[in-house]
């Protein structure tokens, strides 16, 4: 009884825009925030070029470095309990897969995190990579609030009972340029990105790439970075060769 009254108070004694907030951060996070200034923080762009008392900027980024420490910390234990055969090499590409930049990526769209975001930038300019950035920030987030066990029952729910399915992830491709390269130097192909920057109809900056193997084009992409259209062109290369590269 004295606790609903405690709650009730606090409640009330919220802002109408914090409590749209903390309603929100809860159906996401499964639990009442106690710190709610940590998930501001999460959601943070530094675009905002906020200032902390003692000057420090307040964005999202230490918050990203912390989530991503305890992410790894997290799945690191889940393997080492689940795969009890799985040597340092195993456990290390496994948690490399589960972790990824794509894979963290897709988790922030699930839980529509973007929606939270503080940004002078509009949302549309942002890149990809924004979605794994602030679920890895919002992981510090919990971790700095509640602690390391409400941080592994979170990642527990979000990430690994919906998405780690260990015989699944063995077959999975974590880098299909550094799988292709691996093929063309075993096989001994010359293979060659070529790069060139390709404007779109809007205006966006986007990098082209042509991918040669034994002089021959084999794979156009077009992507907002060097990195990614020559991923795009590896995935759609691999595609083409796939026989062969899985059965090198």
């Amino acid at each position: 009884m004295q606790m609903r009254i405690i709650k009730k108070i606090f409640s009330k004694s919220r802002s109408l825009e914090d409590g749209i907030f903390f309603d929100a951060i809860r159906k996401v996070l499964g639990f009442d925030p106690k710190m709610l200034d940590y998930y501001k923080k999460a959601f943070t762009h530094r675009s905002s070029n906020k200032l902390d008392e003692q000057g420090n900027a307040i964005n999202y980024e230490r918050l990203e470095f912390l989530g991503d420490a305890m992410l790894s910390s997290v799945i690191a234990a889940h393997l080492f309990n689940k795969a009890p055969a799985g040597d340092e090499g195993y456990l290390t590409k496994m948690r490399s897969k589960i972790v990824s930049r794509e894979h963290l990526n897709e988790l922030g769209k699930d839980l529509n995190l973007i929606r939270f975001i503080e940004s002078k930038v509009p949302v549309q300019h942002f890149g990809e990579n924004i979605h794994g950035n602030i679920f890895e920030s919002l992981v510090g987030a919990i971790y700095l609030d509640r602690g390391y066990n409400y941080c592994e029952k979170f990642i527990q729910k979000r990430v690994v009972i919906p998405y780690v399915d260990i015989a699944r992830l063995e077959g999975k491709v974590i880098s299909y340029k550094s799988l292709l390269i691996e093929w063309c130097q075993k096989e001994k192909k010359q293979f060659h990105y070529d790069i060139f920057e390709d404007n779109g109809i809007d205006g966006q900056r986007l990098f082209g790439v042509k991918l040669s193997i034994d002089d021959k084009v084999i794979a156009k992409a077009r992507a907002t970075s060097k990195k990614k259209a020559e991923e795009k062109a590896s995935q759609r290369a691999y595609f083409a060769f796939q026989k062969k590269i899985d059965n090198k």
